[in-house]
């Protein structure tokens, strides 16, 4: 077992306000909210396994009617608490979230402007809403970050996101490729290259840089792998470390992954984390899986996000990893 830090990541419901074309829970209306109770009850078990960290997402955590006091019951057993939003509610949120103990927000912004993030992902004022909550994220002394799924539509705009994101002071950025159930085709792969790449080599101290890998590859093969079979970049070989270090938790199915990526593979089945009201992490079964993740996902994994990538990678090459480079 590592002797890192492990994180939790948690779908605390499937309820959503946005209406994202590549999202599965776009507009869902679904009724199932992890409760305080069930959260409480798997803290104990988390940190016996080792988790000292906890990322919400959904749907949209922020729809979670008691999501300030969830934040509030991981910080007071001694979690670092996190959550991911679309950022439309974050504004009139962001204080009672930071009371509770919040300690870092992430924000997904797919666009460089109002005009084209709010038509992405089908949500009125979500880009406004989004840069406010992050300004009074930092300055409440959180650490902030964007995710950005980003595709043939809007690859050109990442200059003028990363300008605007720099301007607000955010500190992480993910660019991670947009993944669907079809081929996703770029007809000209060196001019995304020629767009992006600048991204990747600007100089920190002046302009925010992607986290991980860069979403079309760093190397010859994972570009060819991505230009032409839509394969993202994967853990290089000849381990995932990723799987060692996180539990992703189907919270309405009380089902565990070793990767928040695999969740969604449709051929992946979800290990049974729940029996009853009680809580079993680092189940034989949830091992298995782990190991069968650990040795096949550098080859077998095609919908791997950046930062997972080159997480496992920092860890095969340093051994470890700055806190919430995933």
């Amino acid at each position: 077992m590592t002797t890192r830090d492990r994180y939790l990541f948690i779908r605390i419901l499937e309820a959503c306000n946005a209406d994202c074309f590549m999202c599965g829970f776009a507009l869902s209306r679904d009724e199932y909210r992890f409760s305080v109770e069930e959260f409480s009850a798997l803290l104990p078990a988390a940190y016996a396994a080792g988790v000292r960290y906890v990322r919400f997402s959904g749907g949209e955590p922020l729809m979670h009617r008691d999501v300030v006091e969830l934040v509030g019951v991981g910080t007071r057993h001694g979690m670092k608490m996190s959550l991911i939003t679309n950022g439309l509610m974050l504004p009139k949120m962001i204080d009672p979230l930071a009371e509770a103990g919040l300690a870092h927000v992430i924000v997904s912004i797919d666009g460089g402007s109002a005009e084209t993030h709010d038509t992405y992902r089908r949500l009125p004022r979500s880009f406004h809403n989004g840069l406010d909550g992050l300004r009074e994220a930092r300055r409440r002394t959180l650490l902030t970050r964007v995710n950005t799924v980003v595709g043939p539509h809007n690859y050109t705009e990442m200059p003028q996101l990363q300008a605007a994101l720099t301007d607000a002071g955010v500190q992480q950025w993910e660019l991670s490729a947009l993944k669907l159930e079809r081929p996703i085709v770029y007809p000209d792969p060196g001019h995304v290259e020629a767009v992006c790449e600048p991204l990747y080599t600007a100089d920190p101290h002046h302009s925010l840089v992607p986290l991980g890998k860069r979403f079309y590859g760093d190397t010859p093969l994972e570009r060819e792998l991505f230009f032409t079979h839509s394969v993202t970049p994967r853990a290089g070989r000849p381990l995932c470390h990723v799987v060692d270090d996180v539990i992703y938790l189907d919270g309405k199915r009380g089902l565990g992954y070793g990767c928040s990526c695999i969740a969604h593979a449709d051929d992946v089945p979800g290990v049974p984390l729940r029996q009853g009201t009680t809580w079993l992490l680092d189940t034989p079964r949830f091992r298995t899986h782990v190991d069968v993740f650990r040795e096949q996902a550098p080859l077998r994994c095609t919908g791997c996000s950046t930062t997972a990538a080159g997480y496992s990678d920092d860890v095969a090459r340093l051994g470890t990893v700055p806190a919430w480079h995933h």
